[in-house]
């Protein structure tokens, strides 16, 4: 190998001695800046690298994020097209509710005897019907003839409130009403009051219908390959749970609810074909069932996927278990369908959660449900399906607790769940909690039920806010129905001109947060399906089928810390 020449060292006076000092401090120095603009060049490699690895956290993490959520409580007519008023753009529909309206307030001779719609002869073969079925019938048999027979349809059976408080009539009606059948699909019994598809223009064609319906429509129903029929699926009307029933009452219940509603349905029967004999009423019912029954998940989907496609999180309430498989099918590509690991399918009424795929980890899914639920005890009213309570976290490292609620009818397990709920996410603090539900709170404070303010101060009580503030208006309301004359429970109808004052027009949806975790930057409701709420207009519609507005906000997230975006190895190094 070549050998590198040697320099010579000659010594050098001290002029050039410290001239050449000065040249290698200068050499040095300049040897230094290099190697500090390489080593601050390598660290822009390293930060860059590490942004590249963390895929755009740290700039997530460097400003407020945003959170959209969403809560709606799907539900609305399950059966009975005419139960509610709605808003309709066909007058047909109007005219033809206030003219049964005026029939039902003001029948005069019209309040006809019971025996001229539901005759002697339809009463034998019904004798004979529930005889076959093994039931003693001479109690319902004298009841027939020293009562019912005469009674006025009007003034002595609809509004007698005896009936309904007993529930001769309103029992088997939902025992019958609209029965779901193995394989996904429904039996209807024929009657007003639900989405049959037969033909009743006449009081004739009903009772054939009726009669083949009720005693010998074999129906395929729970598991396995047994049948029943739909007179087999009645039960005795306890005194315990109703007290106005009597001892003999009771003990003949199964034919007195019987023929109760075979009277009850054919009383409506002769008032809608009275007062609509061209048969105009049938086409609108069919309308109305397309619109709100039988395609109602169809549109329910429709406005989830167009209207709130881009939100983040939807809290649903209500929503039948074949309701989630349907969003699955619809939306599981964009979201993470999530549900109680037991699913309620005899009440049928669910809460879920809509978690979008590209912003949670569905692998984190955790349900506490059970956890919350063994905490209540009797006298708080929670049905199972009711609650749902999640644990997630999201892709960028931040840990959540989602609830989703939907509370009985007076709001009376509201703040008994705010608060089971709340003392869960106590024991897990570095949880961010949101808790959307149907409150059912009411404006106006009375005995019985919740009033809206006394649940916003049980929430901030819990350190809690919602999209509403911490002093809701009572008067911002998100429900606007009232019941119609064509339903099972008449005390409980409202005129037209009564929908606000007897309705159910209340602020009854909210979304639950910690003011240290979120601030709201923009909350609107809806009851169109288009992001707009008309004020004072009676809801669903046939373009928006629940009863319950969209309510929807969008969240300032503060900044998670840094480390929850680092794994450890990376912490460490």
């Amino acid at each position: 190998a070549m050998a590198s020449p040697r320099r010579e060292l000659v010594p050098a006076n001290e002029d050039e001695m410290n001239g050449l000092m000065d040249e290698d401090i200068k050499a040095l120095e300049h040897s230094r800046s290099k190697l500090r603009r390489q080593l601050g060049l390598c660290a822009l490699v390293v930060l860059a690298g590490v942004g590249i690895v963390l895929h755009g956290s740290l700039s997530e993490a460097a400003s407020p994020a945003t959170l959209r959520l969403a809560t709606w409580n799907i539900a609305a007519i399950n059966n009975n097209p005419f139960e509610y008023w709605i808003t309709h753009s066909d007058p047909d529909y109007n005219t033809l509710m206030a003219d049964v309206q005026a029939f039902v307030d003001a029948p005069a001779e019209r309040d006809v005897p019971v025996e001229e719609v539901f005759s002697e002869s339809r009463w034998q073969e019904l004798k004979a019907l529930m005889a076959a079925e093994g039931w003693d019938v001479d109690g319902t048999e004298a009841r027939w003839h020293e009562d019912f027979r005469s009674r006025k349809i009007i003034s002595g059976f609809l509004k007698d409130r005896s009936i309904g408080e007993k529930r001769l009539a309103s029992m088997p009606d939902r025992v019958t009403n609209t029965i779901h059948t193995r394989g996904g699909s429904v039996s209807c019994r024929p009657t007003v009051i639900n989405c049959y598809e037969g033909d009743l223009g006449s009081g004739d064609k009903w009772w054939v219908e009726w009669k083949q319906f009720m005693f010998a429509t074999q129906l395929a129903t729970g598991d396995g390959d047994s049948k029943t029929r739909p007179a087999a699926m009645l039960k005795p009307i306890k005194r315990a749970k109703y007290p106005a029933v009597s001892a003999e009452e009771e003990a003949m219940s199964l034919p007195l609810q019987t023929l109760s509603q075979a009277i009850f349905d054919a009383i409506l029967v002769h008032i809608v074909n009275s007062v609509s004999p061209s048969g105009r009423w049938q086409q609108l019912r069919q309308e109305m069932c397309d619109a709100l029954n039988r395609h109602k998940d169809t549109r329910t989907l429709e406005i989830l996927q167009q209207t709130y496609g881009t939100t983040d999180a939807v809290f649903l309430q209500e929503a039948a278990a074949s309701f989630r498989t349907s969003a699955a099918k619809r939306l599981g590509g964009r979201y993470i369908v999530a549900a109680p690991s037991t699913l309620d399918t005899s009440r049928d009424q669910n809460s879920l959660l809509l978690l979008r795929r590209d912003l949670f980890l569905e692998a984190s899914l955790v349900d506490r449900t059970e956890e919350v639920m063994k905490t209540f005890d009797r006298n708080v009213p929670v049905a199972p399906g009711d609650l749902f309570v999640l644990q997630v976290d999201d892709t960028l490292g931040r840990p959540y607790l989602l609830a989703s609620f939907h509370g009985d009818t007076n709001g009376l397990a509201t703040i008994p769940v705010l608060e089971a709920v709340t003392a869960l996410a106590a024991r897990m603090p570095e949880r961010r909690l949101i808790f959307g539900l149907d409150a059912n709170t009411y404006e106006h404070e009375a005995p019985g039920k919740q009033d809206v303010l006394g649940f916003a101060r049980a929430y901030v009580a819990k350190g809690l806010t919602s999209c509403w503030g911490d002093t809701p208006d009572p008067t911002n309301h998100t429900t606007y129905n009232a019941r119609t004359y064509l339903q099972a429970q008449l005390q409980k109808a409202a005129k037209q001109s009564e929908t606000a004052a007897k309705g159910d027009k209340n602020p009854k949806d909210f979304l639950l947060f910690s003011p240290a975790s979120f601030t709201v930057r923009s909350t609107t409701k809806d009851n169109t399906g288009e992001r707009r709420y008309v004020e004072d207009m009676v809801f669903p519609t046939l373009q928006f089928p629940s009863d319950h507005g969209v309510l929807s906000t969008t969240l300032e997230v503060q900044p998670p810390r840094l480390s929850r975006y680092l794994r450890p190895s990376l912490l460490h190094r």
